[in-house]
């Protein structure tokens, strides 16, 4: 009798604590797919504004266009960088959008320094409207990379502190990467008077 009453015991014990670690692996589990789904949301609300910017590049190259007949060259490396990113594949990397994204707002940067050589331009009032969306929407993707950074610091911490990375491991997370600014953005501008 006393033999079986301690067999119940030990056994209710073993059967407490597997209910506990399948209720911390459950919550642990829980917790990454959350961070995972919000590094992925925050990544969406990027290629959001990315979109909205390639929206308004052909109304800007075609307003730019009819003022600056000679400088085609400028003219076609924005639409040829708006081209790459509008046909990166569904499935493409954020980094491979970055990286695209990147290129188009060196190619945009030069068209509007372009446009500063013309004054008639520089006065056009649908320029200047263009121009006005197209600095808030890069305002917009900058802040929209730095919510993105920010969620996948907090899911990569997530995914590698312990306990939790005892369940990522066992549970295919693996860590994202964050996105980074072009080589040439982090050089100090030159300034001369």
């Amino acid at each position: 009798m006393f033999f079986m009453s301690t067999l119940w015991t030990v056994l209710g014990i073993i059967a407490g604590i597997v209910v506990l670690l399948v209720v911390f692996w459950a919550s642990v589990y829980n917790r990454l797919v959350r961070l995972r789904n919000w590094s992925e949301e925050s990544f969406s609300q990027v290629d959001v504004q990315l979109q909205r910017r390639n929206d308004l590049i052909p109304n800007l190259v075609e307003t730019v266009k009819g003022y600056s007949k000679h400088e085609s060259e400028t003219l076609d490396a924005v639409v040829k960088a708006r081209q790459q990113i509008v046909n990166l594949p569904m499935d493409a990397t954020p980094e491979q959008k970055n990286e695209l994204s990147n290129q188009l707002t060196g190619a945009l940067s030069r068209l509007l320094a372009v446009a500063e050589a013309y004054p008639e331009l520089k006065a056009n009032q649908n320029y200047l409207d263009l121009q006005r969306s197209l600095e808030e929407t890069e305002d917009l993707i900058a802040k929209a990379r730095q919510i993105y950074n920010s969620s996948i610091g907090q899911y990569n911490t997530g995914i590698q502190t312990f306990p939790n990375s005892l369940v990522a491991g066992l549970s295919g997370f693996t860590p994202k990467a964050y996105l980074q600014a072009p080589a040439e953005a982090k050089e100090a501008p030159k300034v001369s008077f």
